[in-house]
């Protein structure tokens, strides 16, 4: 059985997280879209937060499941017997950063890392990008789904 992870932060998650894990999930007999739960980084919505919307958004997939890790995901592949990566490339400077981690996971652990192109319609999209539009009540119903734009409104108007 082929295996896949798609890791992130999730926070939240957007169309071009989902577009990514959709087309993993037409390559691979199983992904795990991975949750990073960094305990340094202090992010909108908690790890069960982003599990819960994950879920939500992946519901329709049936070979996709939604998971945790912390520390290094080479170890969670390890752990889950996992042996590619898949990550998202949205421009060119992405490549130099993500090309530096995936030949690091390999060193590591021989884990592969499987590249692919941002959906251009999803090229700019990021998460800090959707949180900053929505803090100041922007229209982020392009950027992410319905349920997410609930849970972003909720997540701003109980912060003030």
């Amino acid at each position: 059985m082929r295996r896949a992870v798609c890791p992130g932060s999730f926070d939240p998650v957007t169309y071009g997280h989902i577009d990514i894990i959709g087309r993993a999930a037409k390559q691979y007999d199983e992904v795990v879209a991975a949750v990073l739960n960094n305990v340094n980084k202090k992010g909108l919505f908690t790890v069960p937060e982003k599990l819960d919307m994950l879920r939500v958004e992946t519901e329709d997939l049936a070979n996709v499941q939604v998971a945790e890790f912390d520390g290094l995901l080479v170890d969670f592949c390890r752990a889950n017997g996992i042996d590619t990566i898949v990550r998202s490339l949205r421009s060119v400077s992405d490549f130099d950063y993500e090309l530096q981690i995936a030949q690091m996971n390999y060193r590591l652990s021989g884990v592969e890392t499987v590249f692919m192109t941002a959906n251009p319609q999803y090229s700019f999209l990021s998460s800090s990008l959707v949180r900053e539009i929505a803090q100041y009540h922007g229209d982020v119903s392009n950027l992410v789904t319905p349920y997410v734009q609930g849970r972003l409104r909720e997540k701003y108007a109980a912060n003030g």
